[in-house]
């Protein structure tokens, strides 16, 4: 005969399990990974192959956000493009726009909720890969609609998880961020900093190419910079107004007045995520 508390043990056992396995069917389709856009020919869309992966490793270990770590090829008529809403865009060359069909399927994708970071590795503000860049953007958002416009530094994309005033990457040529805006959502960034040459690193975690003009703190930004774009694409403006409040008032040694109500800061607003 079983005691108490053998029985007992044997009930947390079964719960356990069965909760485990409940959260199991969620499955690896509940995790965040990003889709690498395959635009142009042979291997020009993917000139930093191990960047996003170690984008995805940094954003696993700096969030609470669950990543499937390597990256999903995808073209812009894929089946499977709506299967991941987070879409990256690099190259250091000129580019043939896709088929009217892929940029009806680029155009869809964006205006019902997904996200395309394109990001520049040629070395240049105006070189072939980003008049490309610009060309596609035109495609997708005909005229009389509004394409690419510099993004200000006050936008919620610098501060949704670091507080960051400019984009930067391998190099710091580029002293803002493009982006297309629709229905007050960005729908598309584009850094012309290679921030994929900041990433990338090679097998044995030495990283690819040296940062410049500002060595590893610039790396370092580069990664944050990262982290905040996959945070507002999630999160859109949720962090927009008061996350950063606790921290702003320590800062300024703020304190409020005797007997006067503090409003509870939102979840996650605990300064933690600043640099």
């Amino acid at each position: 005969m079983l005691t108490r508390r053998e029985l007992l043990g044997g009930a947390a056992a079964l719960a356990a399990l069965a909760w485990a396995r409940r959260a199991g069917a969620i499955g690896p389709a509940s995790k965040f990974r990003f889709g690498q856009l395959q635009i142009g020919a042979g291997t020009s869309w993917n000139p930093r192959p191990r960047a996003v992966e170690r984008l995805a490793w940094e954003i696993s270990k700096r969030t609470s956000i669950d990543v499937d770590l390597p990256a999903v090829p995808v073209a812009p008529t894929s089946d499977t493009l709506h299967e991941t809403p987070f879409l990256y865009l690099s190259g250091e060359r000129a580019f043939d726009l896709p088929s009217t069909a892929g940029i009806d399927a680029l155009r869809r994708f964006l205006t019902f909720g997904g996200f395309l970071l394109i990001d520049s590795a040629e070395g240049s503000t105006d070189g072939a890969f980003d008049a490309s860049v610009r060309k596609l953007i035109t495609a997708i958002f005909p005229a009389p609609e509004k394409g690419l416009e510099i993004i200000s530094a006050d936008h919620v994309v610098f501060k949704s998880f670091y507080l960051l005033d400019k984009p930067l990457g391998r190099l710091a040529i580029a002293p803002a961020m493009e982006g297309v805006i629709r229905d007050d959502r960005l729908v598309c960034a584009y850094v012309a900093n290679d921030m994929g040459g900041a990433w990338a690193r090679d097998d044995f975690g030495n990283y690819d190419f040296p940062c410049e003009p500002g060595g590893e703190k610039q790396r370092e930004l580069a990664f944050r910079f990262g982290v905040n774009v996959v945070m507002y694409a999630l999160c859109l403006d949720y962090k927009s107004d008061q996350v950063h409040v606790p921290f702003i008032m320590k800062r300024r040694k703020w304190k409020p007045d005797d007997g006067a109500q503090v409003p509870a800061p939102p979840p996650g607003a605990d300064g933690s995520t600043t640099p």
